[in-house]
């Protein structure tokens, strides 16, 4: 049987707004990223923290997914966050700026408490490390791009389009796939563009992302849709399950169907297709 949680939305919520962690509890986005870094100013580091860690233990965000993004171990703020996500049990902890396996074991803390790590991709020095990255072990689940800070270090442009990121995004979504990782994109910063926020959605989606990273709730709409498995995908792939479980078929490697050839490594892909949607539906 294939498990397949949703990952189509993970929306960002700073962690020092209690009125916006009230509001992730309703929102229909599949992962509430609850953030101690880049969205939280220095001088509310400690509350937010607080504020985050009670949040997630007083739980009531449904099937929601409840992640806590940490301030970097090379922070004053990194090892209280490290310590205070443990002890809140989340059910992941996303942690900054990985550059090596070595970074994602520096968290290994996590690992021994039993709560899975997920990792930013956000430094040009990580994109020359992602095999090893993405093979860290260390409870490692996701690697999540920061588009952000890649573009920055990179000093390239980061359109719509996002034509310099072409490589470095395949690379990741490659590493991550060849670890089992989950793979989500980076955010998309014009909030009212709707049209631009398509385009990357679906562009995504063309990469092998399982979603996108948000920076408001009007975008889970859109990121809900493109990474859904549309009525087609899943009519075909209900169809190419019935034609590999006949008995006649139980040997066979290749088949054609509805005059298409599709092989077993098809019938993966639409088991997949048909978790995720049924995941979705149960929702």
């Amino acid at each position: 049987m294939i498990v397949a949680r949703p990952r189509r939305s993970a929306l960002y919520m700073p962690a020092a707004n209690a009125r916006a962690i009230e509001k992730a509890r309703e929102l229909p986005c599949d992962v509430v990223i609850l953030d101690l870094e880049d969205a939280v100013a220095p001088e509310a580091k400690e509350s937010a923290r607080d504020q985050a860690a009670a949040a997630v233990k007083a739980g009531g965000f449904g099937r929601r997914e409840v992640v806590i993004r940490v301030n970097g171990l090379d922070t004053p703020w990194g090892l209280e966050d490290l310590a205070a996500a443990i002890d809140a049990r989340p059910d992941a902890i996303l942690v900054p700026k990985v550059s090596s396996a070595h970074d994602v074991r520096a968290y290994g803390a996590a690992e021994a408490g039993g709560v899975p790590l997920w990792a930013m991709v956000e430094t040009c020095a990580a994109l020359f490390a992602l095999g090893e990255i993405a093979g860290a072990g260390a409870g490692l689940g996701a690697l999540v791009v920061g588009t952000n800070d890649l573009a920055k270090e990179m000093r390239c442009r980061l359109s719509v389009e996002r034509a310099a990121l072409t490589g470095p995004l395949s690379l990741i979504v490659a590493a991550g796939r060849a670890h089992g990782l989950a793979v989500l994109d980076g955010v998309f910063n014009e909030i009212e563009d709707d049209a631009g926020l398509a385009v990357q959605c679906a562009q995504g989606l063309e990469f092998g992302f399982d979603g996108k990273t948000l920076i408001h709730p009007r975008q889970v709409e859109a990121a809900n849709a493109a990474f859904s498995p549309s009525p087609e995908e899943v009519a075909w792939s209900q169809v190419v399950v019935a034609a590999f479980d006949s008995p006649e078929n139980a040997v066979k490697g290749v088949l054609k169907v509805e005059g298409r050839m599709v092989e077993r490594l098809h019938l993966a892909q639409a088991r997949r297709v048909i978790a995720v949607a049924e995941a979705i539906a149960a929702a």
